[in-house]
């Protein structure tokens, strides 16, 4: 509104005027001050709480504001003002006539400015429009109504009249772009007379027009006019309007038959949807448009659902009659599934979709009088058709396609039997066809089934339906290719059905082996030009066979030479000659043969049939035989041997036919030819073969081999081989016999080594007593391999003969030593031989015995230092260490190692030679002294080890030689140079042991400095009970340089086993070198309290700490206590420490509290006081805790006061602090037997509203003041008239006027008048009656100045109703009438102030203001 709102804090208000700052309205507004406002933008007022918690609401009373400022404050320009910045009502008086004023006088522009500012837009109405219209156009001017127009435009937005003919008056100028800019720039309120005026011209801007308008109907009309459905429907939503769907869709059908069925389909989409979808289809089928009808309901059935049935049904029926292709694409899209199936397959049959109608018929009848019309049916599709039927009803109807037109369904059968074999059945379908004699369809159908089939019936009758229908080929194909068909019953139709083409037959009988029923059926029926094209061109391998059958009919010889010529290179010569032979017809095939050699045939069985027919003829067969080199020996002297065993072994052995020969001689007994043959074939397995033992010729083999074969031979080899098989046969007697006749009895091989060597061999497996004679008696055998093999046979004499023989001597001493193990043999040999090698075999062997002397004397001999490794460990072991002296000078002229000297030390050391190992070590040498020394330290030669230690300058283990020894001094000096932990700790140990505690102290402080070894230190000294030697060292420890954390805690510990008194002050100096926790666990186990809150404080654990000092009072000091409490973490320390102080310390305890109390809830302390029923023991905590409020402490310290009887502070605290149980308070009060608990209970009982219990205590204790106070400020009528009545009874007159007094507001004066009147207290109640007369006087008098002010503002009502009448002029109606603000009879009065003033508020200016209270 533009204006300001002052609010005081005693509740006045003032209005200014924002722009001016003049002042427009004050009032009173609240009897209570005032302490808080807030604006209300909503409103345009602002918010104000007063003290009694009301929220007033002080805003412009709208209808009276603009009256007031023009009348009461007689401030015209100010009214107007407020009117046009606020739109108040109320401004039509004033601005009128200015503008009658302004247009009287010509100013046309004023007149304007005055219409377009006019408050609320009063004057902007048809009239004024139409004055200016009015008004001529003045030349060179623009015509004033334009001159409006843009005021207007400058001024905002023209509304709905102005823009509709600012409109006109533009496009009857043609300059519709100012349109378009006025609109862009939201200048011109849109309207729907607006959008009819722009429709002819400009549709698109009357479209805006319209929307912006709201004008639904319109909008919609436009869009679906223009075709924009889907905006349309858009814009439907967005607006939230339903429009007149079946006129709209009727209208557009006219014109836009399209758009029609996107208004349709969108119908469609609505939930639910406004029109039904039938009474749509309908529409469109009345004008014959069954596309798009068709359209529409698919859309609208695309959900398939059942309810829909109906409807599916009519989209297929209307496209069935007059589309039918329509209806086809819409079965095949199968989205339809609810429709009427058996009506749709009548009309579909009907229409000549007959494989739809097939789809949907159910019935075999229909189905079987559909499916001949194959012409009309898709061939495929009836193929898939027939997938869909049961065996039964597919059988049926294949059954009714044959007997319909069996020639023109022949392909479409064979190719559904082709595809449902499976299903229908094989068999089925073949006895269908034969039941209706269709070969053809045999044919067709057997030719895809024998591709998969295995059943031999199928191959069967495919043969014979390819037979009956003349495909000869497929015949001839099948026989050649199939191989499931049975043959015999193929060879037996073929046979009896005679074809003219006798392939078939032939494939037939050549691929089974039925060569001698095809030769005899073809000889029989004079088909011999198909015997030789069989022959020649077919299988001429089988032309043996061929020629059997033929000698077998009794076929003539030229014939049969004449095949046999006429196959030539391709016959098989093997079979034909077993086939000729067989027929004893062997002698005809000569010419042929004889023939076939001459042009230089190589054929094995050529020649095996020339040299059979030289056989048998005799004529010089052993010349045949030994000199023709292509015949086969096998199959030859197969043939000879029961004609001649001779002959058969000259062919066997040409072709190595060893097994056979073997087996013919064996027959035959002819063992020599035999053993010639085995010999001189020289074949490992042969001998195998004849000498196994299952052979039971063998003996007969073997006699003839010792004495013929063998000897007879001068191929060494042969010999080599024969001996071989012999030792493979393992017969080492034979071979012995063998071996003596080659090689002992003169013969050429007598001085073989290999012989001699295998003899002897032989006899050492075989005959052990034979082996020294053939060492003595032959001299060419291999001496060194014989021997080590009759060592491996514990021949150990024998092998020793061999050895001396070929003067091995080393061999022969291994022999004596290690396996007759005699070493007085061996020494007696070795002074015979006296060879260092010798030598050193013997010694090995003393030293394998631990002969440690004897061996070294005989190494010193042989000068062999190799073992000298060997030699130390048997004189270590055997402790012979004079004897490794003296061999260890020996070996160390030769040798130089580390480990010879290291020994030699060692040995010096053993034999006390400590002289020599003094000079022995001064000399250059590469012992070990380190290993040598702690090997004699080991061992207790200490002596020795310190002559050692002492040159290596091995301090540390001198020192512990010198400990030893029991030179502690010494000691220490050697530890000091070595400073070495372990070393230190060795001499300390001792130390202490013999009671060195000095020295033993030097040691420990250079050990208790390495922290990880001061803990043993000391468990060492503690163990032997040396407590004061080791509290000295630890102090000792404590002032080193190098002195560790370690050092101070083990001395805290220490003090704390052994001087407790000591303990605190070391905690105290050293607290922060200290181990705590180490050191808080042995004060735990020592019981050393003080000292262990003392740690627990230094190591923050303040919470231990507590627990500490609280569990031992030893430890308990209050000072130290206090600030260990304020520092724990833990809360129920708190409580513990209040339980602790409780019990021990209960003086101390509201100090303690005094520290607590900002971290202690206060009602868990003053329950465990309470509990404990020590309450009074904490007063004064409560007390000072007391601010906080809380329920637990007020009603303690009420408590108190109660016990105490102390009713001041008692008051004190009932007025300070209201949070306590207050009933409970005053129940007990009340039974006090002081009178001024008892007054405390009353007010208790006020506080609460317990105004009637208050009025009877204080009537009951006499106190009429504290009554009449209650039943003043109960505000119950009732209490106070029965406590009037109490104070009649009682006669109490003075009491009876303070009552009328206190209560004045709850008694009625009649009421009161007349007990004073009955009761003779007038005299009483006549300054209460004073007091009414004078509240009644100036009620009446308000009354009448009020009755005043409304008369006079009727009639200034009824005057200004008079003028306005008669000034009434053409803007008169469209003026609103003044509202009257609230409380007011009319407007316009001065005294009518809009608002209600409260009782005893003094009237003043208020006017135009309104609030109300919640």
């Amino acid at each position: 509104y533009g204006v300001i709102y002052v609010v005081t804090k005693m509740g006045l208000l003032f209005v200014y005027d924002l722009e001016t700052a003049t002042a427009i309205y004050r009032n009173k507004v609240s009897n209570d001050p005032v302490f808080l406002a807030c604006d209300s933008p909503s409103t345009g007022g602002v918010y104000a709480v007063n003290r009694r918690g009301q929220v007033l609401l002080l805003n412009l009373n709208e209808p009276a504001v603009v009256p007031f400022i023009s009348g009461q404050l007689n401030n015209v320009s100010l009214a107007l003002q407020v009117a046009v910045r606020g739109g108040l009502p109320g401004a039509e008086s004033l601005v009128k006539p200015k503008f009658e004023q302004l247009f009287a006088a010509g100013d046309i522009k004023g007149a304007a400015e005055c219409a377009a500012d006019s408050p609320k837009g009063i004057l902007r109405n048809p009239e004024t429009i139409a004055r200016f219209k009015a008004i001529p156009q003045q030349p060179g001017a623009a015509p004033p109504l334009l001159q409006y127009f843009g005021i207007c435009l400058q001024r905002g937005v023209l509304n709905k009249v102005e823009g509709v003919e600012l409109a006109r008056l533009v496009l009857a100028q043609n300059k519709k772009q100012l349109l378009d800019t006025w609109m862009a720039e939201d200048k011109i309120e849109c309207s729907e007379e607006l959008g009819d005026l722009l429709q002819s011209v400009d549709a698109d801007m009357a479209l805006r027009v319209y929307i912006k308008a709201k004008a639904n109907t319109k909008v919609v009309a436009a869009l679906a006019a223009r075709g924009e459905f889907e905006k349309m429907g858009k814009y439907c939503e967005m607006a939230d309007y339903k429009p007149d769907y079946s006129y709209l869709l009727q209208s557009t059908l006219m014109s836009n038959p399209q758009g029609a069925v996107t208004i349709a389909l969108q119908v469609s989409k609505m939930e639910p949807p406004p029109l039904d979808f039938n009474t749509v289809a309908d529409l469109f089928l009345q004008r014959n448009m069954i596309r798009e009808a068709t359209s529409f309901l698919l859309d609208v059935l695309k959900e398939d659902r059942e309810d829909q049935a109906a409807m599916q049904t009519k989209v297929l029926e209307i496209n069935l009659v007059t589309f039918p292709n329509v209806a086809d694409a819409i079965l095949g899209q199968g989205k339809l599934t609810h429709y009427d199936r058996p009506r749709i397959a009548q009309l579909c049959e009907k229409a000549g979709l007959y494989m739809r109608a097939l789809e949907h018929y159910t019935d075999v009848s229909d189905l079987k009088r559909c499916c001949v019309n194959t012409h009309s049916i898709d061939p495929q599709a009836l193929l898939e058709w027939f997938g869909t039927l049961s065996r039964e009803w597919a059988l049926d109807c294949i059954k009714e396609l044959l007997v319909s037109n069996p020639r023109q369904n022949l392909q479409i059968i064979v190719n559904v039997c082709k595809e449902y074999t499976e299903q229908i059945g094989a068999d089925s379908i073949l006895k269908l066809l034969e039941d209706h004699n269709s070969s053809e369809g045999m044919f067709f159908y057997l030719g895809a089934l024998v591709a998969t089939s295995t059943e031999p019936d199928h191959h069967q009758k495919y043969i014979e339906a390819a037979a009956k229908t003349g495909q000869i080929k497929e015949v001839e194909r099948i026989t050649r290719e199939s191989e499931h068909y049975d043959p015999e019953k193929a060879k037996v139709f073929l046979m009896e059905a005679k074809l003219p083409d006798a392939r078939p037959l032939i494939n037939v009988c050549d691929r089974f082996d039925m060569v001698g029923d095809l030769t005899t059926f073809l000889y029989q029926n004079k088909m011999l030009r198909y015997i030789e094209g069989y022959v020649q061109k077919v299988n001429p391998s089988n032309s043996p066979q061929v020629v059997g059958a033929l000698l077998d009919l009794e076929c003539d010889d030229d014939f049969v030479q004449n095949l046999i010529l006429s196959v030539r290179s391709l016959l098989p010569i093997g079979p034909l000659v077993e086939e000729v032979s067989k027929r004893n017809r062997l002698k005809m095939l000569t010419p042929f043969l004889e023939n076939l050699v001459a042009e230089g045939s190589t054929n094995s069985d050529v020649h095996n049939a020339l040299g059979m027919i030289l056989i048998d003829s005799n004529t010089n067969p052993e010349h045949f035989l030994t000199t023709n080199e292509y015949y086969d020996s096998k199959v030859v002297g197969k043939y000879c041997e029961k004609r001649d065993p001779n002959l058969a072994c000259v062919a066997y052995k040409r072709g190595n036919c060893d097994l056979e020969l073997v087996e013919v001689t064996n027959k035959n007994s002819l063992f020599k030819l035999q053993s010639r043959y085995v010999v001189e074939r020289m074949d490992a397995d042969l001998w195998e073969h004849v000498l196994a033992e299952d052979n039971p010729n063998r003996r007969q083999l073997i006699d003839q081999v010792v004495s013929t074969a063998l000897p007879e031979s001068k191929n060494p080899e042969q010999v080599s081989v024969t001996v071989k098989a012999f030792m493979t046969a393992e017969m080492p007697q034979e071979l012995i016999e063998l071996l003596e006749k080659i090689v002992i009895q003169n013969s050429a091989f007598s001085n073989n080594p290999n012989l001699q060597n295998l003899l002897i061999l032989t006899a050492i497996k075989a005959d052990t007593t034979r082996v020294m004679d053939y060492i003595n008696r032959l001299d060419a055998f291999n001496g060194p391999e014989v021997g080590e093999i009759a060592v491996g046979n514990e021949l150990y004499e024998e092998a020793f003969a061999i050895f001396k023989k070929f003067d091995l001597h080393v061999d022969a001493m291994k022999v004596l030593l290690e396996n007759l193990e005699n070493l007085e043999r061996g020494e007696e040999y070795a002074n015979k031989v006296d060879l260092p090698e010798v030598w050193s075999q013997l010694a090995k062997a003393y030293l394998s015995q631990d002969m440690v002397s004897a061996a070294v004397a005989a190494y010193i001999k042989a000068q062999d230092t190799s073992d000298h490794l060997a030699v130390i460990d048997v004189a270590n072991k055997a402790n012979d260490f004079d004897s490794m002296v003296k061999y260890l000078v020996m070996v160390r002229k030769k040798v130089k190692e580390a480990k010879v000297d290291s020994e030699l030390c060692y040995a010096y050391a053993k034999t006390n030679a400590l002289a020599e190992l003094e000079e022995f070590i001064t000399q250059p040498n590469a012992a070990k002294l380190d290993g040598v020394g702690d090997r004699c330290f080991d061992e207790g030669l200490y002596e020795a080890a310190k002559v050692l230690f002492s040159t290596c300058s091995n301090w540390g283990k001198l020192a512990s030689t010198l400990v030893k020894l029991h030179k502690y001094s010494e000691a220490v000096d050697a530890a000091r140079k070595a400073n070495h932990t372990r070393t230190w700790k060795e001499i300390c140990f001792a130390c202490v042991e013999e009671g060195e505690f000095r020295l033993a102290q030097l040691c420990a402080l250079n050990i208790i400095v390495n922290a990880d070894e001061l803990e043993e230190v000391s468990e060492y000294y503690q163990v032997r009970g040396r407590y004061e030697e080791l509290l000295s060292l630890m102090e000792a420890g404590v002032g080193l340089e190098k002195a560790h954390m370690g050092i101070f805690t083990e001395l805290g510990i220490l003090y704390a086993k052994f001087k407790p008194e000591k303990l605190m002050e070391h905690l105290k100096l050293f607290s922060t070198r200290i181990n705590i926790p180490k050191l808080i666990r042995a004060c735990e186990e020592m019981q050393a309290w003080k000292e262990l809150s003392f740690l627990y404080i230094a190591y923050d654990e303040y919470d231990n700490a507590a627990g500490v000092m609280m569990a031992h009072p030893d430890a308990w000091e209050h000072m130290g206590f206090k600030d260990v409490c304020v520092k724990v973490a833990n809360l129920e320390i708190y409580y513990k420490a209040l339980d602790f102080y409780l019990e021990d310390h209960p003086t101390q305890l509201n100090d303690l509290l005094t520290v607590l109390t900002p971290r202690i809830d206060h009602s868990r302390v003053v329950a465990l006081m309470r509990q404990a029923n020590h309450l009074p023991l904490i007063k004064p905590y409560l007390q000072a805790v007391q601010n906080t409020n809380l329920v637990a402490v007020n009603d303690a310290v009420n408590e108190l006061c109660l016990e105490e009887e102390d009713f001041d502070s008692l008051r004190t605290s009932i007025d300070t602090y209201d949070n306590f149980d207050q009933m409970s308070l005053a129940n007990k009060c009340e039974k006090h037997e002081l009178l001024e608990f008892r007054r405390i209970a009353g007010f208790l009982y006020q506080k609460n509203h317990k105004w009637t219990k208050s009025v009877e205590l204080s009537k009951k204790d006499g106190l009429f003041k504290d009554a009449m106070e209650a039943a003043s400020m109960s505000g119950d009528k009732d209490i106070a008239g029965e406590l009037l009545q109490f104070f009649i009874e009682q006669e109490n007159k003075e009491c009876f006027a303070a009552m009328l007094y206190n209560c004045y507001d709850l008694l009625k004066p009649d009421e009161v008048l007349e007990i004073a009147w009955m009761k003779g207290l007038m005299e009483y109640t006549m300054p209460y009656m004073i007091q009414v007369m004078k509240d009644y006087t100036n009620k009446v008098d308000v009354l009448v100045e009020d009755k005043k002010d409304r008369n006079h503002e009727k009639a200034a009502q009824e005057k200004e109703a008079v003028e306005q009448q008669m000034n009434q002029n053409m803007y008169a109606q469209l003026l609103p009438a003044a509202l009257p603000a609230p409380g007011m009879e009319t407007t316009g009065g001065m005294n009518n102030p809009g608002m209600y003033a409260q009782p005893g508020m003094a009237p003043g200016m208020n006017g135009g203001m309104q609030y109300g209270g919640y």
